[in-house]
């Protein structure tokens, strides 16, 4: 197990970029080129392949419109945890369920957490999250979903490689509260962050 002491959290930004690109780079754009821009707004770029997946990507983090926060080891990113407005990242996993069952919208959402394969099963997701909600507080805070694979059921274990946004388990150990199904194996958890205090 890894000590926070070896890791920092920084922004996902231009000046971060490249930490991002190279680690993104190293997985072979993620999930066959995704570049983690599934979750954005629908356009004519999103699924054209890896380069114009990268390109829109990188658009978003110029104009800033897309959030991580990115666990550094040194100058390397070695994981995120991406973050974000309903606007920002409209697009979900069984949205026509969780439309059916919302009462309304978050404030923020974390909808993908990415370790690098060199750095995974050592607590590096719980850093990148917990990043995350450090980040959301800075801009103010307020009500955070995310949605986990929920394990609870499941005799059959699956691949962390496939663990895209973490565990119900997981989020539950970060103060989350079980809020209802969403999919076959994933749910809705949800946390209030409150706004971070200055001194």
């Amino acid at each position: 197990m890894v000590t926070e002491s070896s890791y920092t959290i920084a922004p996902l930004s231009p000046e971060t970029w490249s930490a991002f690109d190279a680690l993104v780079l190293r997985h072979n754009g993620i999930f066959g080129g995704c570049w983690c821009i599934w979750f954005h707004p629908d356009g004519p770029e999103r699924g054209q392949g890896a380069e114009a997946n990268r390109a829109l990507k990188k658009s978003y983090v110029e104009q800033g419109k897309a959030h991580a926060a990115l666990v550094m080891h040194g100058d390397e990113a070695i994981a995120w945890a991406e973050y974000g407005t309903p606007v920002e990242l409209p697009t979900l996993h069984h949205r026509k369920e969780y439309d059916a069952t919302k009462t309304g919208d978050p404030d923020y959402r974390i909808t993908c957490v990415f370790v690098d394969k060199r750095h995974r099963r050592q607590g590096v997701t719980e850093l990148a999250i917990t990043g995350a909600l450090d980040l959301i507080a800075q801009a103010g805070g307020g009500r955070v979903e995310s949605y986990p694979h929920d394990l609870t059921n499941q005799t059959k274990k699956m691949s962390s490689s496939f663990l895209y946004n973490g565990t119900r388990r997981l989020y539950e150990r970060l103060g989350f509260t079980y809020d209802r199904p969403k999919g076959l194996k994933n749910c809705v958890m949800v946390k209030t962050v409150g706004p971070a205090i200055t001194p």
